[in-house]
């Protein structure tokens, strides 16, 4: 059953040391799990101090409100569609503002692969604290492990939550990695989407964002992995599949909505890709 600890409609639930102790001898929770999760609405008065930090990572997303968190000595605000991470071991303390306390969702994870995922959102104990793009979505998701750990702490329960605080951290990789509304990114992204017949030249793409044109190929690799080119290519690809998959169109067709002018060549490309042509593909799709 949730703890209760003084905000009102509050919610808090903590693992029992001994299940938890017992859960990282298991398979998908020894990666991850949630040990202690909650939500403090409006939490007034909220103040906690570790010196010597805890035994898990600790994510506090604040939905409104504004509260404060030290960490390794320096401290830092914490404002709405933001998180605070706070690694391990870290010495740390947070609180709520007097002036307009905040109201948090939270958890507490141990783990294999935590530092891998918190390493991959870019907090550190020197920049703990990271913007959150999609508030609803993560307080959605960190409302589901509360509920599922709320119901009880079988092995089953547990390994649900860890999939749904897998998810929420994957997802806050993903928002970071991805651009903003308007930004260049978004705005050249967007260009190539609705021009995949089109040819444009990578300098010619920066001048229309306003932006070098070594900086937005910077932008391309560390958002997609690749260059303006090969995001252009996977979005083609992409949308060849679909109209493999969802017309009867012919192949040469094809090729030009999605910017070849070369049946064959879209072909020849088409196979290295995916190692079946485009007719290959689509048979093997039916069957």
């Amino acid at each position: 059953m949730p703890i209760q600890e003084g905000f009102r409609n509050q919610r808090l639930t903590v693992v029992p040391r001994r299940v938890a102790a017992d859960a990282q001898a298991r398979a998908v929770t020894r990666r991850l799990m949630v040990t202690d999760c909650g939500y403090y609405p409006d939490a007034a008065d909220h103040l906690v101090n570790r010196p010597n930090g805890t035994a898990e990572t600790i994510l506090i997303l604040c939905a409104a409100g504004v509260g404060w968190a030290e960490v390794d000595g320096a401290q830092h605000r914490v404002g709405p569609s933001t998180a605070v991470v706070i690694p391990r071991g870290a010495p740390h303390s947070y609180g709520a503002s007097k002036d307009v306390p905040w109201t948090i969702w939270w958890c507490h994870m141990r783990g294999t692969d935590v530092p891998e995922l918190v390493e991959g959102i870019g907090a550190t104990a020197s920049r703990p604290v990271i913007p959150i793009r999609r508030l609803d979505r993560a307080v959605a998701l960190l409302d589901e492990v509360i509920m599922i750990l709320e119901r009880d702490h079988s092995p089953a329960s547990l390994t649900g939550a860890a999939g749904t605080a897998w998810k929420l951290l994957t997802q806050i990789v993903l928002d970071r990695a991805m651009p903003a509304p308007g930004d260049p990114l978004q705005r050249a992204m967007a260009y190539l989407a609705e021009r995949l017949d089109s040819t444009i030249r990578v300098a010619d793409l920066a001048a229309l964002v306003g932006v070098s044109p070594s900086h937005l190929s910077a932008l391309f690799r560390r958002a997609t992995g690749g260059g303006v080119l090969a995001h252009q290519t996977a979005l083609r690809m992409a949308q060849a599949r679909h109209l493999l998959d969802t017309t009867d169109a012919t192949v040469a067709s094809i090729a030009r909505e999605v910017g070849y002018h070369d049946p064959f060549y879209f072909s020849r490309h088409f196979k290295r890709m995916h190692e079946a042509s485009p007719t290959e593909y689509r048979d093997r799709a039916k069957g």
